[in-house]
């Protein structure tokens, strides 16, 4: 994914509350067939989103259903993301439309392809996830999520507070990925480098 600053966040909220969800049912190895990073969003959630490999959408699922099929923001159960490291998962998430999931975790490896393509994961209490997830089902439901203020927002809702990495909530609301953000301290290290030459002339020595 393109950098793409993240400030605020306010969109529909689709609900998934399943736990567990894994990288294969999120994108499945089958519709991996490409190096290519486009084309995934059609296959989010394939094995639920269709009857069958090649057949028809499900009426039932979620995001097969008006207007949810225009969510921005997913809500999901714990250990969301879990499974194979495939950063195609959140490639797909990203394509599909969806910039926000909250859960009450996520699989590690998950997470941080989450943060490198800017989309923002979010942790809050499972009893939080719970509520969130009522109300998205019973009615529409619109979210803001606003990474300023590490708050989730929506109306008739108690105001929901989450945590977030000090270095990731900069990256991601410069739109800067963690070798942009080292390069801002580019004068420090060019320091550093022309320090060390001095103070350790021999491992500067090429080689050849």
């Amino acid at each position: 994914m393109s950098a793409q600053a993240i400030s605020r966040i306010e969109g529909l909220a689709a609900a998934l509350p399943h736990e567990n969800i894994d990288t294969d049912i999120i994108i499945a190895s089958r519709d991996i067939t490409s190096p290519s990073r486009e084309g995934f969003g059609a296959k989010l959630f394939a094995p639920w989103r269709y009857t069958s490999p090649d057949g028809p959408e499900d009426a039932a699922f979620v995001l097969n259903r008006e207007p949810w099929r225009h969510a921005s923001i997913l809500i999901a159960g714990a250990n969301f993301g879990c499974g194979s490291s495939r950063e195609m998962a959140v490639w797909a998430l990203w394509q599909f439309g969806i910039r926000c999931v909250i859960a009450p975790s996520f699989g590690a490896i998950f997470r941080g392809n989450c943060v490198r393509n800017f989309l923002l994961p979010v942790e809050l209490p499972a009893a939080a996830v719970a509520e969130l997830a009522a109300a998205a089902q019973a009615a529409p439901l619109r979210l803001t999520v606003d990474l300023h203020d590490c708050t989730v927002r929506g109306e008739g809702l108690a105001l929901q507070r989450f945590a977030i990495d000090a270095d990731e909530r900069e990256g991601l609301l410069a739109g800067l990925d963690a070798i942009d953000l080292t390069w801002q301290r580019r004068a420090e290290i060019e320091a550093f480098e022309a320090a060390d030459r001095l103070r350790r002339p021999w491992l500067w020595q090429d080689p050849n």
